[in-house]
């Protein structure tokens, strides 16, 4: 039953952040540059803050197969957990963008779901997708320690590092840095955004297990 009630916890998370964070990217016109982007990394980051308020003390608020293996790696999962995790995340965001494509559709001037491009190439893209990913996980392992106290402000910290990472990483793939938020709205949506979505599976499990051992090498043993 506890099991069951994280995985729901994962679902919910991951269906909010597909829903609202790419529902704004799309809403708001995002582009490089413009207010949109500003707007769009925002409800990134607002969104992670809400759920690791509501649904942390429940899951951890993963809502990321990347920070899931991230901690998988760091030991502080179990190989069971990590799967139901990634099947829960990636069932959440896959709903998140069908109910987005619903809303949407009643306005033909909102197009697309807010999915990933590889438009500056796949070898920009992996690198940057690895590098965010890999300063977000190592972000998340640091405020989430067993090892030091962050009292009640950790998910703040968490979700303001995610507004940095897409204040970046918009303007050269849309920013990833969660295979799930870009697996859902590219299945939905099919097309290019579905021939490249392995790109932005691939990198940011990549950046979440090297966080980990990275966070390793440097943690202080107490």
């Amino acid at each position: 039953m506890e099991s069951l009630k994280k995985c729901f916890a994962e679902f919910i998370g991951t269906f909010v952040l597909v829903f609202f964070g790419c529902g704004t990217a799309v809403v708001s016109g995002c582009a490089a540059g413009n207010a949109g982007h500003l707007i769009t990394a925002l409800a990134f980051g607002l969104v992670i803050v809400a759920m690791a308020y509501s649904v942390g003390n429940v899951s951890g608020c993963h809502v990321n197969p990347a920070v899931s293996i991230g901690c998988l790696v760091a030991g502080r999962m179990t190989l069971k957990d990590f799967a139901l995790y990634i099947v829960a995340q990636f069932v959440g965001a896959i709903a998140g963008a069908a109910a987005l494509k619903a809303v949407l559709s009643s306005n033909p001037a909102w197009t697309g779901l807010g999915t990933n491009n590889a438009a500056l190439g796949t070898g920009v893209s992996i690198v940057v997708e690895i590098i965010l990913t890999c300063v977000f996980v190592f972000t998340i392992l640091g405020v989430t320690s067993p090892k030091e106290s962050h009292g009640s402000f950790g998910g703040l910290v968490i979700g303001l590092t995610l507004t940095l990472i897409h204040l970046l990483g918009i303007p050269f793939t849309g920013t990833s840095v969660n295979p799930a938020r870009s697996f859902g709205p590219a299945l939905i949506a099919g097309g290019d955004a579905l021939s490249c979505v392995w790109i932005f599976v691939l990198a940011p499990l990549i950046g979440g297990a090297l966080a980990a051992v990275l966070y390793k090498a440097v943690e202080l043993k107490k």
